[in-house]
């Protein structure tokens, strides 16, 4: 799983879709043959609103590889954790799917993008969570943050949480989409900037540009 980029946020609905279609283009354009995978998505029936998003911000149509469920193996309904989502379902959560569609799309492809369910804590199962997951197959994580109140201390945590587990951080992304008060927003990414410089040497900051959105 060398040449996935998995995509994490600082908790639910930061906007890591839209991210993630962000990045697809970032590094298309940088001479990259990417594309995007949702690693579990819940709240949907026969289709991933979050590969949806991700095509449409690619200026993509939905693909062959989409409606086979490649890009999205594993769907749910109700809109919740895995884990519970999974148990209201009443099915069984195989990851072996995601493995597969992995194996499948990495013949074509030389980067892929994986979009996780919430944050890192995020429970796949009743023991198993998302940053375990993204620890035990040693993928390289890239973290959505943005300019909300409490946003310092939600990012703070998950790079605490990153750093525990040795997990590698390429980017961190800020989404600007969420920047209601300038004052907070201002000093969030200020903030998000010193603290990467000095304590992050080897993680990029990447500012969403809001025209891409």
């Amino acid at each position: 799983m060398s040449n996935i980029l998995f995509i994490s946020g600082i908790g639910t609905n930061v906007g890591k879709s839209y991210a993630t279609g962000w990045l697809a283009n970032y590094l298309t354009d940088k001479g990259h043959k990417v594309m995007t995978i949702k690693m579990i998505q819940t709240g949907d029936v026969g289709y991933s609103e979050d590969i949806e998003i991700h095509r449409r911000l690619m200026k993509l149509p939905i693909l062959p590889i989409d409606k086979d469920f490649t890009t999205a193996p594993i769907i749910m309904s109700y809109p919740a954790s895995p884990h519970l989502a999974a148990r209201i379902d009443k099915c069984e959560i195989d990851l072996s799917k995601i493995d597969r569609s992995v194996e499948k799309l990495s013949a074509d492809y030389d980067t892929l993008l994986m979009e996780g369910a919430g944050g890192l804590m995020v429970p796949i199962t009743e023991d198993y969570l998302t940053i375990d997951y993204i620890a035990e197959h040693k993928l390289p994580l890239v973290l959505v943050t943005n300019g909300q109140l409490g946003s310092i201390n939600h990012t703070l945590l998950s790079l605490e949480a990153i750093s525990s587990r040795g997990i590698s951080l390429p980017y961190v992304i800020y989404n600007p989409f969420f920047d209601e008060d300038k004052i907070i927003a201002e000093e969030n990414m200020n903030y998000f900037r010193q603290l990467i410089g000095k304590k992050y040497p080897d993680t990029e900051l990447l500012i969403m540009n809001e025209t891409t959105v």
